[in-house]
């Protein structure tokens, strides 16, 4: 097994999950002031809070984060919706281990260089049910690979009249998707998007929507994505042990999620075998952690040691590349 080093605190039980259970009650919508995100803002806006705990709601906030008010929320909303800042009951909005880990002076990726962190910014997003809802819907329970805009958006409405309690606006429950696109989907040659939209969308270099050209269609198809390190899927794999409290995984249940858990595989777009293979890569890195074994002719992924942190696979991956 490969030594898992880090020089940076790591602070967080072995055993903690960032990740939630679904829950119908606590689902929000339209928080991004429809502002999409971009390179620099959780650089930008982690830092300045760092510095400042005040940031987002001083006066100055515009002159300290160089835009405008509408955007200072939706910078906040952004590191909220991707767990590099959360809501603490005693202290307040804080700073999350990840993201000190990212994005404090010699972190790991705090200008966003390396794709790995892009694999993990989109996990973190799409997998926050609270704050994330249609994020964490279309990559977790939306399975059609190929669809317009107006069917992902009655398919979300359909979920939320179906699944959730409480009003939502139908509009803004909708307008969601053209976000989702906006975000992932590499323009159109012929798109009226603005420009700085189309060239500032970080997660569009996944790749893991595209537009088909002359035509209304996008397509999100499954495949084996080659890039997606095996150390973020020990981390995300290790985020869901955590979260069931589990010592074992049924792989199909990895592969999409049951009764609206997260769906490892959907999220990241792989094919079954894609993710049996991604499985396989980390057993082989990681053996003395983890197990692949078939129990009553269901395949399974095993933890067989605890003791390792989530982030203790990402600090062993950034650590190598340094």
């Amino acid at each position: 097994m490969p030594k898992i080093l880090s020089n940076l605190l790591i602070k967080t039980r072995n055993m903690e999950s960032s990740l939630k259970f679904f829950n119908k009650k606590t689902a929000s919508f339209g928080r991004h002031e429809t502002f999409a995100l971009r390179y620099s803002w959780l650089t930008k806006g982690f830092q300045a809070f760092d510095n400042d705990k005040t940031v987002f709601s001083s006066d100055k906030s515009t002159i300290e984060l160089g835009v405008g008010k509408n955007m200072v929320n939706a910078i906040k909303y952004w590191l909220r919706a991707t767990t590099m800042l959360k809501d603490d009951s005693a202290e307040g909005l804080i700073t999350t281990p990840i993201g000190e880990a990212i994005f404090l002076e010699g972190g790991w990726d705090p200008c966003l260089e390396d794709e790995a962190t892009l694999w993990l910014i989109h996990w973190l997003l799409v997998t926050n049910c609270e704050l994330a809802s249609a994020w964490y819907w279309f990559f977790n329970c939306f399975h059609k690979s190929e669809f317009t805009s107006e069917e992902a958006s009655e398919a979300l409405a359909d979920f939320v009249r179906n699944n959730l309690s409480g009003k939502h606006s139908e509009k803004t429950v909708k307008h969601e998707i053209a976000m989702i696109l906006r975000m992932y989907c590499p323009p159109k040659s012929n798109s009226n998007a603005p420009l700085e939209d189309s060239l500032d969308t970080p997660l569009s270099s996944l790749k893991l929507v595209m537009a088909a050209e002359g035509s209304r269609l996008y397509r999100s198809y499954s495949s084996g994505q080659p890039n997606l390190p095996t150390s973020v899927i020990g981390y995300a794999v290790t985020e869901v042990f955590n979260q069931r409290r589990a010592k074992e995984l049924p792989i199909n249940d990895l592969m999409y999620g049951q009764n609206n858990n997260t769906a490892l595989g959907s999220v990241f777009r792989l094919t079954e075998s894609a993710l049996l293979a991604k499985l396989e890569n980390l057993v082989q890195a990681y053996p003395d952690i983890f197990q692949i074994n078939e129990t009553a002719g269901i395949n399974q992924l095993y933890r067989s040691d605890n003791s390792i942190s989530s982030l203790d696979f990402l600090s062993h991956y950034y650590q190598t590349q340094a």
